[in-house]
């Protein structure tokens, strides 16, 4: 594969007048139709599960502006079959008109702050596979050929924390996060051995301290990923219950405190139910909403697989811009990779208001690509200036 460009530019051209037109919901209508309380699952690339009519919102409900024909979109739009207005390029062939001057804002990649947070606890020395837990989470990170931060470390600024009931508890061990720095990590991992229990609250505690005392770069979005085994207990006793709370309590403040927090599972006999409510606390998942996923290796390869998935996905397809697009008008836009027009929804999607980030064929071509050209255009009123 070959390395994206970091560094690579692209220039998206947002055109932009007077200020964002809004559309209603037909949700908000006291007689509001029955898919008005389905759930869904808003996170993007992801399935609809919404009947014809209706898009998925970020509240995880179905909802809809319009309805095909019902002229609640006004003048210039139209009713798009998943229920949102969009500019009627029918109306209006050429686009934006003259009178909505464009503005060129410049896109770069992002890059993330991952710190990694690794269980360390005595029963990381049981088998996974054909080695043990902590071996194969080695491994899977550092190996010189294989290992994800081997092949990402100049993608993102990776440090590490190994934790146990070491004294004084938790003790955290830790490399600082940094561009290019596999060897670093991998002297960490391979100083230390499994020993102790496991204070995971504390110690998440304690790697959101380290974003507040050092700080991601600007515009550098930091995240936790976990890989544990085990329910966590406390530093004086196995008590899994209290354990068990102040891990969702951790990574509820981890959430609060900007920082997105990724649980990955490792070996047999975890707790589904427990993890899957960190992995939902540490991504702001509110009751009724689809869960948030979370990652369960069983093999070796399995951890492997979890390791790029996660790191994969949040280091390589965000483009940062300058601007601020409207979120419920995003849809209108067009975004173009390398001379080939994407797909809303499928193959691009907006994140806040000033991240364009691609999906799946889209991203692994971005990722492919030495010199990827990448130009987006939207209808006139969807930026916010």
């Amino acid at each position: 594969m070959k390395n994206l460009v970091v560094a690579f530019v692209a220039t998206l051209t947002l055109a932009a007048c007077g200020g964002p037109k809004q559309f209603g919901s037909l949700c908000d209508d006291p007689n509001k139709p029955e898919a008005c309380d389905q759930a869904c699952d808003p996170t993007p690339g992801s399935a609809s599960t919404c009947p014809g009519g209706f898009y998925c919102s970020e509240d995880g409900r179905c909802d809809a502006e319009c309805t095909q024909g019902g002229g609640q979109c006004g003048g210039g739009y139209t009713c798009t079959t998943n229920g949102r207005c969009e500019m009627d390029q029918t109306t209006d062939p050429g686009g934006p008109d003259a009178s909505c001057p464009a503005v060129n804002f410049t896109a770069k990649a992002v890059t993330p702050s991952i710190q990694l947070l690794i269980d360390r606890s005595g029963s990381m020395a049981d088998p996974i596979g054909n080695t043990n837990r902590y071996t194969a989470i080695r491994n899977a990170l550092v190996d010189s050929t294989a290992g994800v931060i081997t092949k990402l470390q100049s993608k993102a600024y990776f440090g590490a924390s190994l934790y146990s009931t070491d004294s004084p508890c938790p003790r955290l061990y830790s490399v600082g996060r940094a561009k290019d720095n596999r060897d670093n990590i991998a002297n960490l991992i391979n100083g230390q051995s499994p020993n102790g229990n496991t204070p995971t609250g504390p110690s998440i505690d304690q790697a959101v301290t380290g974003f507040a005392t050092a700080p991601p770069p600007a515009g550098s979005p930091p995240i936790i990923v976990l890989a544990t085994d085990g329910l966590p207990n406390e530093c004086n006793s196995n008590d899994t219950t209290v354990g068990q709370a102040k891990s969702i309590q951790a990574a509820k403040d981890a959430y609060a405190a900007g920082i997105k927090l990724f649980i990955l599972a490792v070996g047999n006999g975890i707790n589904d139910a427990h993890l899957q409510g960190m992995a939902n606390a540490g991504a702001g998942v509110q009751a009724g909403m689809p869960n948030a996923p979370y990652y369960i290796s069983n093999t070796p390869q399995d951890l492997t697989n979890a390791f790029n998935s996660i790191i994969g996905g949040v280091i390589s397809c965000d483009l940062m811009i300058t601007g601020s697009v409207e979120p419920n008008q995003a849809a209108g836009g067009t975004v173009v990779l390398n001379g080939m027009t994407l797909m809303y929804g499928t193959e691009w999607t907006l994140v806040g208001t000033s991240t364009i980030r691609l999906l799946g064929g889209a991203c692994d071509t971005l990722k492919n690509s030495s010199n990827p050209v990448v130009t987006a255009s939207f209808p006139c009123g969807t930026v916010i200036l």
